[in-house]
């Protein structure tokens, strides 16, 4: 297997996650997933293409073990599907906001609400989010950066408050 996984368009990384709901055991138990980052933005139509599908939820290791079938079976990083997000979970995530993207009997797949991958972009901070931030912003429901900010702070509060906030997303988003 690959150490990381060529860019999939977001219909690739669908068909690839059917396959892993087809893998699931007919145990009379679905599995829900929420997705956030590359995936969701591809599945979005704000993205070409990404690495991974990154899940807010903590994957059972009968989901893990699904996921890897199909990581061998397409010579896919054995990560291609992970949780990682699961430890930057912002507060208050809405699910019934999100969009279902797969509807299978043994998995559900649901993309988290524009506004909260946004809060998560805000989180991440890496180079390439600040391209996702500008893409998003016109999808969000916050009126200003300002509005954003005070949203990013009551998602993470426990991070430590930045004044200059606003006006990098400001700066980011064009206002």
């Amino acid at each position: 297997m690959r150490e990381q996984t060529e860019p999939l368009t977001g219909a690739e990384l669908l068909r690839l996650v059917e396959e892993v709901a087809d893998e699931l055991p007919e145990d009379d138990y679905r599995r829900s997933l929420i997705v956030v980052g590359g995936a969701a933005l591809a599945w979005s139509d704000l993205r070409d293409a990404t690495r991974d599908v990154d899940c807010l939820e903590s994957l059972d290791e009968t989901l893990t073990q699904a996921i890897e079938v199909i990581a061998r079976r397409h010579d896919l990083a054995p990560r291609w599907m992970n949780d990682a997000a699961s430890s930057f979970r912002p507060a208050g995530v809405e699910l019934d906001r999100g969009t279902v993207v797969l509807d299978h009997p043994r998995l559900l797949v649901i993309t988290a609400p524009l506004d909260q991958i946004f809060i998560m972009k805000i989180l991440a901070s890496r180079a390439a989010d600040t391209d996702d931030i500008a893409a998003l912003w016109p999808l969000t429901s916050f009126a200003t950066p300002h509005e954003a900010a005070q949203a990013f702070r009551a998602a993470y509060p426990h991070e430590a408050e930045d004044p200059h906030l606003a006006a990098w997303l400001a700066g980011i988003v064009d206002e």
